[in-house]
């Protein structure tokens, strides 16, 4: 599903760090070294029809790599 993120991610928190993530070493070939987190937030998103929600966002973040793989976890009102 595409979508695009309007305004800031609200309610950040990490849930997992390092090798506590499943797909740690994926994830290390795939972006380098870095200290690997998967975070989840809250964000009002634009779906690919235009309908905007709010919505859980999961992602990855890496240091020096940024926020990679965002997908929508849940869809929290439409």
């Amino acid at each position: 599903m595409d979508f695009e993120i309007i305004g800031e991610i609200d309610d950040i928190e990490v849930i997992a760090v390092a090798n506590s993530i499943d797909d740690v070493a994926r994830l290390r070939k795939q972006f380098g070294a870095g200290r690997c987190r998967k975070l989840k937030g809250v964000a009002s998103v634009r779906l690919e029809g235009g309908e905007i929600c709010v919505a859980e966002i999961h992602w990855y973040e890496a240091h020096g790599v940024g926020k990679r793989k965002m997908k929508i976890k849940q869809v929290l009102n439409k």
